[in-house]
């Protein structure tokens, strides 16, 4: 298969991606997995230092496994601190049963350690390095490609899609609305009209040329094929991965998945100050119509809340990221989950 279109883009010997799932939902044993299938695996650098994922690149190299590594790229603050304040107070009950004052929570901004990370990448290069949430500066990109290393950007739009062709990336990751997690959309202020994953491939396709990589709402091998179908070079899978034996991914977030009473999923920031799409839960129903946009620093306000309430099983003060094919997760191995999506290719 070494003509196919994603063995020359990732080496790989399907078109099956790993999703780079952040909070350590996609961990080393799943990225090993993915790749051991035929797939190929993303880390994610999400939330993490650059020497907690320095450890991971020394796992994942010990066994010879080649991934790929996501990094979210950092945007300015854009909520200020009465906006920031009013919603932590609006919260506040929500974090009391863990013995936490979200009234009083710092309004914390960050960069995720992106120089740190570049700087790592930079030293210790991967095959493939992806970004979230925006554009790379063209410094830290030349940086990369120099390495060796080929980079891909997550879009949500054509118009997206072509401000990153225009940079020079190798290729491209279109997320249709359907995808679970956080949108990739750059400007989360001005969200495009939300498109559906296969429409969005096609567009992206004949807009840049570029190898694009679809994402969302993938729930069986048949969205694999027609993916490929509009032309996608490679399907990126997430939420069927989450309840496999090598995913990270917590207790009451897999439960969920499997729970009947989980009827539907919706795009929320009530949970991070960001779009994204998990399942419906009470935190949502009851604060989404007030949640401001303010990423990471919403994100840093629910997160001990968060941990704490998957701690204890209490799925209504979870993040519980999902995208629309959620019913379709199963246990088992996640070479398991490959093997299925590539049976009619």
């Amino acid at each position: 298969m070494t003509g196919e279109p994603w063995t020359r883009l990732l080496g790989s010997a399907t078109p099956v991606i790993g999703a780079p799932m952040a909070g350590r939902a996609s961990t080393p044993a799943l990225v090993r997995a993915v790749t051991a299938a035929g797939g190929f695996g993303f880390l994610p650098a999400g939330y993490r230092s650059a020497e907690a994922v320095a450890a991971d690149l020394v796992d994942l190299a010990a066994t010879g496994t080649p991934f790929g590594v996501n990094l979210f790229v950092p945007g300015p603050p854009d909520i200020d601190e009465t906006t920031f304040r009013a919603y932590a107070r609006r919260i506040s009950a929500e974090g009391e049963p863990y013995g936490l004052d979200l009234a009083g929570a710092p309004l914390t901004h960050d960069d995720d350690h992106w120089s740190d990370k570049i700087d790592l990448l930079v030293r210790h290069p991967v095959p493939v390095v992806s970004f979230t949430f925006g554009l790379p500066d063209a410094a830290a990109l030349a940086a990369l490609r120099r390495a060796g290393t080929r980079a891909l950007v997550t879009v949500t739009s054509v118009a997206e899609a072509l401000a990153a062709r225009d940079l020079g990336v190798d290729g491209l990751i279109a997320q249709g609305t359907e995808a679970g997690g956080h949108s990739g959309v750059h400007d989360p202020s001005r969200p495009a009209s939300p498109t559906s994953t296969r429409p969005l491939v096609r567009d992206v396709v004949a807009a840049t040329g570029l190898p694009v990589l679809a994402a969302g709402g993938v729930a069986g091998p048949g969205d694999v094929r027609d993916l490929i179908a509009v032309g996608a070079t490679g399907v990126v899978v997430g939420t069927l991965l989450l309840r496999t034996d090598e995913s990270g991914a917590n207790r009451t977030h897999r439960d969920a998945l499997a729970d009947p009473a989980r009827t539907t999923t919706v795009i929320t920031r009530a949970f991070t100050g960001r779009p994204a799409r998990g399942l419906r839960n009470t935190f949502i129903d009851r604060y989404e119509p007030a949640a401001p946009l303010g990423y990471p620093e919403l994100h840093h306000l629910t997160r001990g809340m968060r941990a704490a309430a998957a701690a204890a099983g209490h799925p209504d003060r979870v993040h519980l990221w999902a995208g629309t094919g959620y019913r379709h997760a199963r246990t088992g191995s996640a070479a398991a989950v490959v093997e299925g999506l590539t049976a009619v290719l």
